[in-house]
């Protein structure tokens, strides 16, 4: 399984709504992998001075996370892949 990001524009100040996102978006995650499209929702990292939140996902392909984020309701930029370093943890 690979490594992606997807790109969210929020608010500086709607850190509440980055928190509700993420439940959102491992929740969808997991549905999606009880049907077999294996995926995994691991993290998120909010850049309030650049207005911008990524989520980060573990998953067999950019299309698996691509159907997580429309199912979470993530209104996203863009989807890019994610590489992991030596350790394995992705960067």
């Amino acid at each position: 399984m690979g490594g992606f990001l997807v790109e969210l524009y929020v608010a500086r100040s709607d850190g509440a709504g980055v928190e509700r996102s993420a439940e959102r978006a491992r929740l969808a995650a997991e549905e999606l992998s009880r049907g077999g499209t294996r995926v995994r929702y691991l993290r998120s990292i909010f850049v309030p001075e650049d207005e911008t939140a990524f989520f980060l996902y573990e998953a067999a392909s950019a299309e698996a996370v691509h159907e997580a984020a429309h199912r979470a309701s993530l209104d996203f930029e863009r989807i890019t892949e994610a590489v992991a370093d030596s350790s394995g943890e992705l960067r």
